[in-house]
């Protein structure tokens, strides 16, 4: 087999985003903004940090703001100038790097994360793609898809972001069963979606970063749909292991479920307290109400 890159990454954005309603209920999840970048915008800007260069996005209804928020804005960007506001110009026009391609593919029905991922086949084709859950925000330097294309690019095999979760919480995940390998790389025997506590082999959890072979779309066709005929992504990995080598990478940084309302909670008081235009005030403000303030 001859070298390969990873070029393409697929974000799965057709999702409902249940746990945030109202507020989802007419606004994608992936546009929930931390200070003043949209989720998606994060995801993006850590692909394209990694060399990426296509962005393909597996759309559904109510996701037009997406293709809104990564589109040129004329309009806005001709009253920015007449203004004279050149930050915020700077700003708008940053939103989608210059060296990258957005692509979108409507999901017509949400059949699971598996099934979002094979829509993408007929884009990514025979290569070696990645796999970006935006609401999984992760905090890393080098940025985390970064730190996986280079694992890739020397293994030549697919790479599942993990971390150690709580046992209780593995009824939340896809759990890996894996074999120690290196410093920060296990080899993965086996992937369960969602087990409950008592029967997970591991409390070592898939995070919403993936690098997979294309011979994981063949596996995906010939998974058998679950309960209300959802496709899991799990479900090909765990085909995939039996003819190909799958490594489990412990990745450097943090990671905030911006799923959850106490994990995006937290993510914006971090990367608010480092903003540039308002963190150092509101550091300020975190420790005034330590006073009682």
């Amino acid at each position: 087999m001859s070298f390969q890159h990873v070029r393409k990454a697929v974000f799965p954005v057709a999702g409902m985003g249940t746990r945030f309603l109202p507020v989802t209920k007419a606004s994608p999840k992936e546009m929930l903004p931390i200070v003043d970048k949209p989720l998606i915008q994060y995801a993006v800007e850590e692909a394209a940090a990694a060399g990426i260069t296509d962005m393909i996005f597996i759309t559904g209804r109510n996701k037009r703001a997406i293709e809104d928020h990564f589109d040129k804005a004329y309009e806005l960007e001709v009253e920015l100038e007449a203004r004279g506001k050149q930050d915020l110009l700077a700003a708008v026009r940053e939103v989608t790097p210059k060296s990258v391609n957005c692509i979108y593919i409507r999901q017509a029905e949400a059949l699971g994360l598996g099934h979002a991922v094979l829509c993408a086949r007929p884009v990514v084709g025979e290569e070696p793609f990645a796999v970006i859950l935006a609401d999984d925000l992760i905090d890393g330097e080098p940025p985390v898809m970064r730190q996986m294309t280079e694992l890739f690019e020397a293994q030549q095999c697919s790479v599942l972001g993990v971390q150690e979760v709580p046992r209780e919480q593995t009824r939340s995940y896809g759990i890996v069963k894996a074999e120690p390998w290196g410093k920060t790389t296990e080899i993965i025997r086996g992937i369960v979606e969602k087990p409950k506590p008592e029967d997970a082999p591991s409390n070592l959890a898939v995070i919403g970063r993936y690098i997979l072979s294309a011979r994981t779309f063949d596996h995906l066709q010939q998974v058998n749909p679950g309960s209300g005929g959802e496709i899991q992504l799990t479900d090909g990995i765990a085909s995939l292991l039996r003819e190909e080598r799958v490594l489990a990478y412990r990745f450097a940084g943090t990671r905030y479920d911006c799923g959850s309302k106490l994990g995006y909670l937290q993510a914006t008081v971090v990367f608010g307290q480092r903003h540039p235009e308002v963190g150092a005030d509101f550091r300020a403000y975190l420790g005034s109400l330590g006073k009682g303030g």
